[in-house]
């Protein structure tokens, strides 16, 4: 084995790490094919909520029919079909994307961290909102989001059923300086849409709020957090490092190429 190389992902913890995540941010329109699951969100862009997510590696068969008929679902809604490729995609759908040269969208680290157990006497640093209206509006302003999108967050921040809070960070004039919002589901809990704005950065704010959702989330039995982060994004790869998180497997989107 090359020392170089990360360890092979561990696959029964992948499965239920990518379980969680489809729960915790939830698209509106979700259908299998066999074992692939294709998400399409009519209302909102975000790439999680509109690709195909093979979750077995040993569904390959008909490849070329399915991902035509994906492609098709996908067109109904006016959007591109993006293959999430993760460590549960079967090699074979892997090869023939690679055969045809399709492209790679990036790529996303996720990371886990384990969480000591908590006193459940002990207090919160800071109380989560509860107001989703409140939330949806400061993830818009703090990361420079157009208005328009904020129906279709509303939709899918609405339609979360586990446990959430909603940890929004103000200056002094009531502007939003930093957001996350916090999803546990059993001892796992996933910290998402974590942001900072702009003129706020470098302040130690994204550690601050962090912190905020970890010890919320530990407070109520959480004994495992979990964030999904863009490789390229030194920056917030950096400070999850920092506070405890590993990598636990990564994913990338694949998208044709346009004839």
């Amino acid at each position: 084995m090359d020392p170089d190389l990360p360890p092979a992902p561990d696959l029964p913890n992948v499965r239920r790490l990518e379980a969680v995540g489809f729960r915790a941010w939830p698209a509106a329109s979700s259908l299998y094919d066999g074992s692939w699951l294709i998400r399409l969100t009519a209302g909102h862009p975000s790439k999680r909520l509109n690709s195909v997510n093979p979750l077995d590696p040993s569904d390959y068969r008909d490849i070329e029919i399915r991902l035509e008929k994906a492609r098709k679902r996908f067109a109904d809604y006016g959007r591109p079909m993006l293959v999430r490729q993760t460590p549960l995609a079967p090699q074979q759908l892997i090869d023939h994307m690679d055969s045809r040269d399709w492209s790679r969208l990036g790529e996303t680290i996720v990371m886990t961290c384990d969480l000591p157990a908590g006193d459940s006497g002990d207090a919160l640093d800071y109380l989560p909102s509860h107001d989703v209206g409140r939330f949806v509006d400061a993830r818009i302003h703090v990361a420079a989001e157009p208005p328009t999108l904020k129906p279709g967050l509303t939709e899918i921040v609405n339609a979360i059923k586990p446990e959430t809070g909603f940890f929004v960070f103000e200056a002094k004039d009531r502007a939003a300086t930093a957001v996350a919002l916090a999803v546990q589901d059993n001892d796992l809990a996933g910290v998402l849409q974590l942001g900072v704005h702009e003129k706020a950065r470098g302040q130690g704010l994204g550690a601050s709020i962090l912190h905020a959702c970890l010890r919320w989330a530990q407070l109520r039995g959480a004994r495992r957090a979990w964030v999904q982060v863009e490789a390229e994004n030194t920056a917030a790869v950096a400070l999850y490092r920092k506070s405890g998180f590993g990598e636990a497997y990564r994913y990338v989107y694949r998208e044709a190429s346009q004839p």
